[in-house]
């Protein structure tokens, strides 16, 4: 009788444990709880909701419930997401100021055949995050590192700027201190592509009224504020102007700044002249102009017709 009992408590102990499990390794949508499938080991980055947590994809959720082990900025900030879909696994805290601890761990784990899923506060991790030391340490010892896509501040700034989308350069934060902006925000004054910083409440005033210093007031540009949240806010216009609207104007929130593209300055008549001059030293007429054409984006057919222009006014063309 007495063995009975044991076996019926082992019984009911090992089916705990499996139930256990079967909550870690699962997630809720509505009312409906889904069966995570098992992970291959290694490292995915996963990404999260930027704002509105309805944005989470199903294969994020999926992922971050099979893994071993789930690694984030903020353990708080992360709760609030798993315990929106009923994702029981405790996440570990990974961000810069403990990478240096907690970094080797994680490549302990990973190094152990486990599967770890590394999210960001919000976003798609790597991007201006600590994440990526992690990434590279994987890559280096030849474990996968998967891609979990999804939101993404930049990406959804850029779209619904409105500003051309086919080129773009995402800048991550521009430096705080004035001088330091500016020179960084010249560097890309002849960038023809469309411009993407992050930048934060306190210091949007500042940094759209050096923008349009450096790279020219009537500059299109968008200033993308909550994106996604209950207060989201787009405000375009040049630079000039939402400097001078956000002059005066306290504002909160994440900002993705997006400025349109700058274009290369046409060159001179006389740099034109000295190009074809040192390019028909070395090729035929035919051949320099094309090649002068490709490094000015000016019409072929003109260099040519130049060229030769050139030709007959020199001394060598006089003789």
């Amino acid at each position: 009788m007495t063995r009975g009992k044991s076996t019926a408590s082992t019984d009911a102990g090992n089916k705990g444990t499996l139930q256990a499990d079967r909550r870690a390794r699962s997630f809720r949508i509505g009312a409906h709880e889904i069966a995570a499938r098992p992970l291959e080991p290694g490292l995915y980055l996963v990404s999260t909701p930027i704002g509105n947590l309805g944005d989470m994809t199903i294969r994020g959720l999926e992922t971050l419930s099979g893994a071993d082990i789930i690694a984030c900025e903020d353990t708080r900030v992360s709760r609030v997401l798993l315990d929106r879909f009923g994702i029981a696994t405790r996440p570990h805290a990974y961000h810069e100021h403990n990478a240096e601890r907690a970094g080797p761990k994680l490549m302990e784990a990973l190094e152990a055949g486990k599967s770890v899923a590394l999210i960001s506060d919000a976003g798609t991790p790597l991007v201006s995050d600590p994440g990526y030391r992690l990434s590279q340490t994987a890559i280096e010892a030849d474990i996968p590192v998967i891609p979990v896509p999804g939101a993404s501040a930049p990406m959804a700034a850029l779209v619904a700027s409105g500003l051309p989308s086919d080129t773009f350069l995402f800048a991550g934060f521009l430096p705080s201190k004035d001088k330091a902006r500016r020179d960084r925000l010249a560097s890309f004054a002849a960038t023809e592509a469309t411009l993407m910083f992050f930048e934060s409440p306190n210091r949007i005033a500042a940094c759209l009224k050096s923008a349009a210093a450096v790279l020219g007031a009537d500059r299109p540009a968008a200033v993308c504020r909550e994106l996604t949240k209950a207060y989201e806010e787009i405000r375009r216009g040049p630079l000039g102007e939402l400097a001078a609207r956000y002059e005066d104007e306290s504002v909160r929130g994440e900002i993705v700044l997006v400025i349109g593209p700058g274009s290369t300055p046409a060159p001179s008549e006389g740099d034109v002249d000295l190009l074809l001059a040192k390019l028909a030293a070395d090729l035929p007429a035919g051949k320099a102009a094309t090649e002068a054409a490709r490094l000015t984006g000016l019409n072929r057919k003109d260099l040519y017709a130049r060229l030769l222009a050139l030709k007959a006014i020199s001394p060598e063309g006089e003789a």
